[in-house]
């Protein structure tokens, strides 16, 4: 007959077999996944690379309901791959081109969450007094469609501190943005720095928000697919486009989202950066408004941009055409991927302007209204939108 105190000592020792199988058998499994990040990588993403370390190259790809490209013998490659990051002596990191330095206080990882930043500058805090009313609805904006976004407007004396702090380790970079003789160069300037360093959404402090930068592109693209969104600035089809803009295709440079460390921005921070040296050493820094446009301005970003574009190391051009150009952006009406950069067409930075084939505020492809104060130019040559209207 089984007693209580038997069936007691019987509970106990299947209950100890019980345990002894499930802790030898729990030892022979994988450890649990804690993160997204511990899943397995698609073999696309952990197929090894080149020896030169270079990305594969593979066809070029688009956002779904995008215009079909005219030249379809463009290349691009996979997005610029992230590599283990070895440590530096300062010393030795100094005696590195410029470019160099820059890629490695600021690496890029294209597989990176775009940063919940927004980014502006002005004389002046909203909470100021003295910030101009015809700015509040539109800063506002970008605060109310984008809630869980740090939303900075950083002033002059702010931005000196900040790029102090961001760029200690790179003191040609701080000589040029001091050296830089007019409040506009260092404004453009330090758009490409902030970006630089810490990425997320750069926008003029005369720009509105009219949807969340979560509905720029079709949900369908990968946002571990590219690194950089920007937009159609000017799209001149006219015989006389040289008379009033600098760039057959400009484009937009009021309005950018990027991950931080983008190679184009180390190239546009590096140019800048040498050209404003030169400039110094020769005693050519001038107070002249003329050729902002060309030495920080939609200029020398869209030359950077196609150079980029046009890069070797980025594309593969040998079964191509010819060069990618402006011819390949204009008239286009919906985004076009070009590797690890999303260019949006002119509706969507540019709307309401009524010219160039752009849409209307409503437009469902409108999501950033600028309004042209030109607030760094001289009275007289402000608000040049409204002679094309």
């Amino acid at each position: 007959m089984l007693t209580f105190r038997k069936a007691l000592v019987l509970s106990l020792a299947v209950l100890t077999f019980f345990f002894i199988f499930r802790s030898h058998h729990s030892s022979n499994q994988p450890a649990p996944i804690r993160n997204a990040d511990d899943l397995p990588k698609p073999a696309s993403l952990t197929k090894p690379k080149p020896d030169s370390q270079k990305p594969a190259k593979q066809e070029t790809t688009q956002p779904p309901n995008v215009n079909k490209d005219k030249d379809a013998s463009w290349k691009t490659p996979e997005p610029p791959a992230k590599k283990p990051k070895t440590q530096i002596p300062l010393e030795q990191l100094r005696k590195r081109p410029l470019r160099e330095q820059l890629e490695y206080q600021f690496p890029y990882d294209v597989e990176s969450k775009f940063p919940a930043y927004i980014w502006q500058t002005w004389k002046y805090t909203p909470a100021s007094g003295e910030f101009d009313e015809s700015f509040r609805e539109a800063e506002a904006s970008w605060t109310i469609l984008h809630p869980s976004f740090v939303h900075e407007v950083i002033t002059d004396q702010v931005a000196v501190h900040l790029m102090r702090h961001l760029y200690a380790s790179v003191p040609e970079v701080l000589e040029a943005y001091n050296a830089l003789p007019l409040p506009v160069l260092k404004a453009d300037f330090f758009r490409y720095l902030i970006l630089l360093a810490r990425g997320g959404i750069y926008s003029d402090i005369d720009t509105a928000a009219l949807k969340s930068a979560a509905d720029w592109i079709p949900r369908e693209v990968a946002s571990n697919s590219y690194g950089m969104v920007i937009g159609i600035e000017a799209d001149p089809d006219r015989p006389d486009w040289a008379d009033w803009y600098s760039r057959r295709i400009q484009f937009c440079q009021w309005t950018i989202q990027s991950k931080p460390g983008h190679p184009v921005l180390v190239d546009v921070v590096a140019n800048i950066t040498q050209e404003t040296l030169k400039r110094k050493a020769e005693g050519r820094l001038s107070k002249d408004h003329k050729g902002i446009i060309e030495f920080t301005g939609p200029a020398l970003w869209t030359d950077t941009m196609l150079s980029f574009f046009n890069n070797p190391d980025y594309f593969d051009m040998s079964t191509s055409k010819g060069n990618i150009t402006w011819e390949h952006f204009t008239g286009m009406k919906a985004p076009k991927k070009v590797g690890d950069v999303i260019i949006l067409p002119i509706t969507s930075f540019s709307p309401g302007i009524k010219t160039m084939g752009a849409g209307e505020d409503d437009d469902p492809m409108a999501f950033v209204k600028h309004n042209f104060e030109g607030t760094w130019k001289p009275e007289e040559l402000r608000h040049i939108g409204e002679i094309f209207k």
